[in-house]
């Protein structure tokens, strides 16, 4: 029987969640987000609420001014014995009336009878909920801004490098290189016009006490809405939303859409870095290991950790949408789901835009192999060119079925279109000069170039006006 060593007498066990490790969680976070979700942090958000909120409540004379401003003195966890908090926690069973008690005590005088007032848990939890969201979304903008600009660069420096384009895994017509490229680009733009117009729909205050009424607030209590709202910097709701989840929803889903398109983006990397294609390749540094077993090894495992984190936060999502079916004015069912997927998107969305954003400024682009690629397979990248060219003469239809009976003639018998062409009839009707034309995959690339610049213009457009570029 096999005897196991016993655990270690100096463990704590405090980092059991993959985000958290010490060695592993840099692939699964970023210090932004860990920063953001901290126990600690999150209790000072907690108590930078319950500031604004005292001192809005004074601006109105709802508290008396004095009260207000030594509640805001207060308001440090540093202050706390964090020991006292898990304690009351633990024994009142309740998630911010312990930190509220003990937050009670280091008031001066009787100030903290005025700590919470008129306002319910919720208020100050979904607020700091909010205030989390804002700096993920802040973070979240600053990578978006340079893989747009990397990608960017990439897709107009490639905007008329031949290469391969490859529909259901397989040869079909060619292309430029950019043009792959902005698509992702595309793409990418589009998240950050959502992320951006997402803002004051999501990142709003909580403030409307038991059910939503704010009858705690007596005659000033829209009034106050706002003043507290301003204080934090978010935006003001027309009513409560304590059972109205929509606006996690569409946190959660749109951060898991930036992460699925990241996963696209470097599985597309992974794909073309096969031998077979060797079309890209991930920066690589001595030292780096690909196996324990295989020493000539160099995997894509920074592309594979990012399409696994894309598939994380998808599986995220049907969660966050499970949180809008919540009963009457108050469900705590819906917040615990929240406490546990917010974080979680936001951990591993915003380390695969890290990851990612570290490959792309890495990426090795193999144009040699590209243009070879393309050339291997140049008969079948032609049909389409050599159909619309027989199909002046003879029609589009007829055409595509000569077409196809050469092409599919010339796969099953390992010689060339252009062999067979000769040998048919409709070989007559193209001259040599434009049978030259038609096989050559460099003059058929379409209006890849001025797609490409259209795309990368857009995303000048766009960072110039965040000032991210001259």
């Amino acid at each position: 029987m096999t005897t196991l060593r016993q655990e270690p007498e100096d463990c704590r066990h405090e980092r059991s969640h993959i985000v958290d490790s010490a060695f592993y969680g840099g692939r699964y976070s970023t210090s932004a987000t860990r920063r953001a979700f901290c126990d600690h942090c999150r209790f000072q958000r907690w108590l930078d609420v319950e500031a604004a909120l005292a001192l809005a409540e004074a601006d109105l004379g709802i508290i008396p001014a004095e009260a207000a401003a030594k509640i805001s003195k207060a308001a440090q966890v540093s202050l706390l014995n964090l020991d006292s908090v898990r304690q009351e926690i633990e024994r009142t069973g309740h998630s911010l009336v312990g930190l509220l008690r003990v937050f009670q005590s280091v008031c001066d005088g009787d100030a903290g009878e005025y700590i919470h007032y008129g306002a319910t848990t919720q208020d100050i939890q979904d607020t700091g909920q909010s205030l989390e969201m804002r700096d993920v979304l802040d973070e979240l903008d600053t990578l978006l801004s340079d893989i747009i600009a990397r990608l960017a660069e990439l897709a107009e420096a490639h905007h008329a490098t031949v290469a391969l384009g490859r529909t259901h895994a397989q040869p079909a017509l060619p292309m430029s290189f950019g043009v792959k490229v902005a698509s992702w680009l595309d793409e990418m733009l589009r998240h950050a016009q959502r992320v951006e117009a997402m803002r004051p729909r999501v990142l709003a205050a909580q403030l409307f006490g038991g059910v939503g009424t704010m009858a705690g607030f007596g005659d000033h209590a829209l009034e106050l809405v706002e003043g507290f709202a301003g204080r934090l910097g978010l935006s003001v709701p027309l009513i409560g939303w304590h059972v109205a989840r929509d606006r996690i929803a569409e946190y959660v889903s749109t951060l898991a859409m930036v992460a699925g398109t990241m996963g696209r983006i470097a599985d597309e990397i992974r794909f073309l870095s096969r031998p077979e294609f060797a079309e890209l390749e991930e920066g690589w540094q001595p030292g780096k290991v690909g196996s324990s077993t295989m020493p000539h090894k160099r995997n894509p495992e920074t592309c594979q950790q990012v399409v696994m984190l894309a598939r994380l936060t998808a599986s995220l999502t049907p969660a966050a949408m499970a949180a809008m079916s919540a009963d009457n004015e108050r469900d705590s069912r819906a917040l615990r789901l929240e406490w546990a997927i917010i974080p979680e998107v936001s951990h591993y969305t915003l380390a695969g835009c890290e990851i990612l954003r570290t490959i792309l400024n890495g990426l090795v682009v193999h144009t040699d192999r590209m243009r070879k690629n393309v050339q291997v397979v140049a008969d079948q990248v032609a049909t389409e060119r050599l159909m619309l060219a027989l199909g002046e003469h003879i029609g589009k239809q007829s055409a595509h079925e000569v077409v196809y009976e050469l092409s599919q003639a010339a796969r099953r018998d390992g010689v060339s279109i252009q062999g067979l062409l000769r040998e048919h009839s409709a070989g007559a009707l193209l001259a040599d000069d434009e049978l030259a034309r038609i096989f050559d995959p460099a003059r058929y690339l379409g209006q890849s170039s001025q797609l490409t610049k259209r795309v990368v213009a857009q995303a000048r457009s766009w960072l110039d006006g965040r000032g991210t570029l001259s």
